[in-house]
């Protein structure tokens, strides 16, 4: 009773510290709030070692032929992107269909109208890469309001908080029964983004290539794909310093491998997407999420990485 009620009161307290935090951020002058975000960020960067071992050691796997140095610097961007993307989600009240361009534009989105027109729903296939949690809300504010799948966190307090900033404009979240909500979505024909780049369990995932090392990767979005045909249309919030602005960027849907043994184009398939969210982190690898212990399951026998 005691533990139950001192992780209440954690929770209480966390969800306290973040309300605070985004109402405060909320009222400052935009470039004053970004500067205030990526303060935040780097003092986690500093006072959390565990985040930096674990960036540091990704990089050590993933880009081997970097320098220490090189990987510093990356890392480095990695949570100067976060601070960024933190200050515009405690903005995301002042944000209107008006003013949204002043800080997300649209990049192919012809890609989109192509993938929507087909009428067998969308399938957004997306990373922890630059401002995810801007994707879904543009996209809502600019009218095109999509499901996105979101893990449950264990604060019930700060979960609450984080689906109804999510929510705003029409999204909504899909998490229970990932797999039969996704293909009634679909069914309907509408948009379902989701993130495909963390660390599975082997039980809930296939292993494909990622940076050259075996991946639990999850493989919903392939079986989803080859069982409803919808479209999978990769997409991507980036930012862009020559612009001072994100582009939220779709690039033409997938064409799926498909051949009379399913369940090998399901890995096919599945090592197709990862292969084009791989190809982005290598465009931009200060924007993606290192610190994800990404490698952390591995196949059977085979020693860990972390």
């Amino acid at each position: 009773m005691a533990r139950f009620r001192f992780r209440t009161l954690r929770y209480r307290l966390e969800y306290a510290l973040a309300w605070l935090l985004i109402k405060f951020v909320g009222i400052l002058p935009r470039p004053l709030a970004r500067a205030f975000g990526i303060f935040v960020a780097w003092t986690v960067y500093f006072l959390h070692g565990k985040l930096r071992r674990v960036g540091m050691r990704n990089l050590e796997l993933a880009v081997p032929e970097k320098t220490r140095r090189e990987r510093k610097k990356i890392l480095h961007g990695v949570f100067t992107s976060l601070g960024r993307q933190a200050a515009e989600v405690c903005l995301f009240r002042r944000y209107t269909r008006e003013n949204v361009s002043k800080v997300v534009v649209y990049e192919g989105f012809e890609n989109f109208e192509r993938a929507v027109a087909r009428g067998k729903g969308v399938l957004f296939l997306t990373a922890h890469l630059g401002a995810w949690e801007l994707s879904a809300f543009a996209h809502s504010l600019y009218g095109y309001p999509l499901g996105v799948v979101m893990r449950p966190l264990d604060n019930p307090y700060l979960d609450r908080l984080t689906r109804e900033y999510r929510t705003l404009h029409g999204n909504k979240a899909v998490d229970k029964d990932f797999a039969r909500g996704l293909i009634a979505a679909m069914r309907k024909g509408e948009t379902v983004g989701v993130l495909m780049d963390t660390n599975m369990i082997a039980s809930q995932g296939v292993f494909v290539d990622f940076f050259g090392i075996q991946a639990c990767t999850a493989s919903g979005i392939a079986r989803v794909a080859l069982k409803t045909d919808a479209a999978v249309v990769p997409g991507f919030t980036i930012w862009d310093p020559g612009l001072k602005k994100y582009r939220l960027r779709f690039d033409p849907a997938v064409e799926l491998i498909r051949t009379a043994d399913r369940e090998s184009d399901v890995i096919a398939n599945t090592q197709l997407f990862t292969k084009l969210l791989e190809d982005y982190v290598r465009r931009y690898p200060d924007q993606w999420l290192w610190v994800h212990r990404r490698w952390k399951t591995r196949p059977e026998r085979e020693k860990g990485l972390y």
